[in-house]
């Protein structure tokens, strides 16, 4: 990727973007955020520049720059990827770091924000626009759907399914061959010894169904 990137998003995982890209070798141009108190401020070198809808700087993505997506909530984070695509016909471009160790056999989506020192195996296949955070492994073959995030230090066992919209907190493990329904959401630091029902909310070792 030669050209700049422009961040949606100027939290701390925009912040983290940035430095996946530096490790790149990518320039970043700068960030767009819908919190107007920090337009025109600088986060670090670089600047707030407006809002991510605006048109003077949504107009430069697949021209002279690429987008980022960096949002932690999964409906914005689908909001502004949906824009992207209508408004710019481009999908976003992926943050991952030059620390990851990356099969050449696995298969890697749009949009991903992987951290350093993650993992991906063999065959293995992330969707597009997931977050899989610092030191987590995706083993062999395991799959992954679209905006999974993937809390740091956890481990997707090979052939493991997790659907779509799940979310799996930090020092999670998930065991190989189990499959996770989508909107599913596991407590950080359990350990999935069986089949995840599609929506449930899970935790503990060996995890189990909390109500809600």
């Amino acid at each position: 990727m030669e050209n700049p990137v422009i961040i949606f998003g100027a939290s701390a995982l925009g912040q983290a973007a940035v430095e996946i890209f530096e490790s790149n070798d990518i320039i970043v141009y700068g960030f767009l955020d819908d919190n107007k108190e920090l337009h025109n401020t600088m986060l670090g070198e670089l600047s707030v520049l407006g809002s991510t809808d605006d048109q003077g700087f949504l107009k430069l993505i697949g021209k002279k720059c690429e987008g980022f997506i960096a949002v932690d909530d999964r409906e914005l984070r689908s909001g502004l990827v949906k824009m992207m695509k209508e408004k710019r016909k481009m999908m976003p471009v992926n943050a991952i770091h030059s620390n990851t160790e990356l099969s050449p056999s696995a298969h890697i989506g749009h949009g991903e924000f992987i951290n350093s020192g993650v993992v991906i195996g063999a065959n293995a296949k992330i969707g597009d626009h997931c977050l899989v955070h610092t030191n987590a492994t995706i083993d062999f073959s395991a799959q992954l759907g679209d905006l999974v995030q993937v809390g740091a230090g956890s481990v997707v066992g090979s052939s493991a399914e997790v659907g779509d919209n799940v979310f799996i907190g930090s020092g999670v493990t998930i065991v190989s061959g189990v499959k996770v329904g989508k909107n599913a959401r596991i407590g950080a630091g359990s350990v999935v010894i069986a089949d995840v029902e599609e929506g449930a909310t899970v935790f503990g070792n060996p995890a189990a169904a909390v109500s809600q």
